[in-house]
């Protein structure tokens, strides 16, 4: 038996060359170009982050024509939709420097002044995305410290009284959003706070007088995304 094994060895060894001779050519094929993979971006998830820009009054306003600096912080969700489409809701709160304006001084000699030194909103979101940029509007609710008016008469504080003390309103605003890494973004934004207009009601020398209470502000911000809806993937 063992030497029949190895004669069948021998003789399929001796065949092999032949048979693969009588083999057709092997065609050849080229192998497929490499395709760079496409990074494919998810806004959705929860995000934290700051800003810093500037504030500046509207017509009329106790708090001059001069620009004030601003700083704070932000927060909120986003969720992706229909591939481009983005919702969310955000809360940002701004602290902001004192302004420059010494106040107003009406023709019966009163000083009024007024001075807003923080602002918070909290607004929905929407959005266009296309790639790591989103385009996105923005609007809701906006609140505002004490306003910190006052009345003087020769530099002495008399006491006063007003319509209200207008610390609720509302905001608009839009921005573009671009995410230049892995869970971090960096936005450009405007937006306008509206708090009606404060009349004061007394004393009778500065009885009347009415001031617009709104802020316009442009604010740089970077924010941490931490996908919630999932990390940035690569398509091929």
């Amino acid at each position: 038996m063992k030497r029949l094994l190895l004669g069948t060895a021998a003789i399929i060894v001796l065949a092999a060359p032949a048979f693969a001779a009588d083999l057709p050519p092997r065609p050849y094929t080229k192998a497929p170009a490499y395709t760079v993979p496409q990074v494919v971006y998810n806004w959705t998830g929860f995000y934290i982050g700051g800003h810093v820009g500037g504030a500046f009054a509207g017509d009329n306003s106790l708090q001059g024509s001069d620009g004030r600096f601003l700083g704070g912080v932000q927060g909120g969700f986003d969720y992706q939709f229909a591939n481009s489409w983005v919702i969310g809701a955000e809360a940002q709160y701004s602290w902001l420097t004192g302004n420059s304006n010494s106040g107003v001084l009406l023709p019966s000699g009163a000083l009024v002044s007024g001075n807003t030194d923080q602002l918070g909103s909290v607004t929905g979101r929407l959005g266009y995305a296309w790639g790591p940029t989103l385009l996105y509007g923005k609007g809701g609710y906006a609140w505002r410290d004490n306003p910190n008016f006052g009345v003087s008469f020769g530099g002495t504080p008399v006491a006063f009284t007003t319509d209200g003390n207008h610390r609720d309103g509302y905001t608009l605003g839009a921005g573009l959003e671009y995410m230049f890494a892995p869970n971090w973004s960096a936005k450009l934004e405007y937006q306008y706070y509206n708090f009606g207009n404060t009349t004061f009601t007394s004393p009778a020398s500065v009885a009347g007088a009415r001031f617009q209470d709104d802020e316009h502000t442009v604010k740089a911000g970077l924010n941490y995304r931490f996908g919630w809806g999932g990390p940035v993937a690569t398509r091929y």
